[in-house]
């Protein structure tokens, strides 16, 4: 996955979220992608969990539980011996 889907996916979530994702189309227009494209990305998300679903009321996407979709590196602390780091540097 490249880092302009990753993007992509977290500007969905953000107006998913916020419930201002509107129609399909215009997730679609908004994103920048097209409405398949906006179908693929929803079932991706949906794939790792997230708890999507569409408001036909009020036109926009939801979460139907509290929550935001992530998808991230995090680092664990740890400590690089002093030796470890004169051979990474030299």
């Amino acid at each position: 996955m490249t880092i302009d889907a990753l993007e992509r996916l977290q500007r969905i979530d953000r107006l998913i979220r916020i419930k201002g994702t509107g129609s399909p189309s215009e997730l679609a227009r908004r994103v920048g992608i097209s409405e398949r494209c906006v179908y693929k990305y929803i079932n991706i998300m949906k794939d790792f969990g997230a708890p999507i679903k569409f408001s036909n009321s009020r036109q926009s996407y939801y979460y139907d539980e509290e929550g935001h979709f992530n998808i991230s590196f995090f680092f664990e602390k740890s400590e690089i011996p002093s030796t470890g780091t004169q051979t990474l540097l030299s």
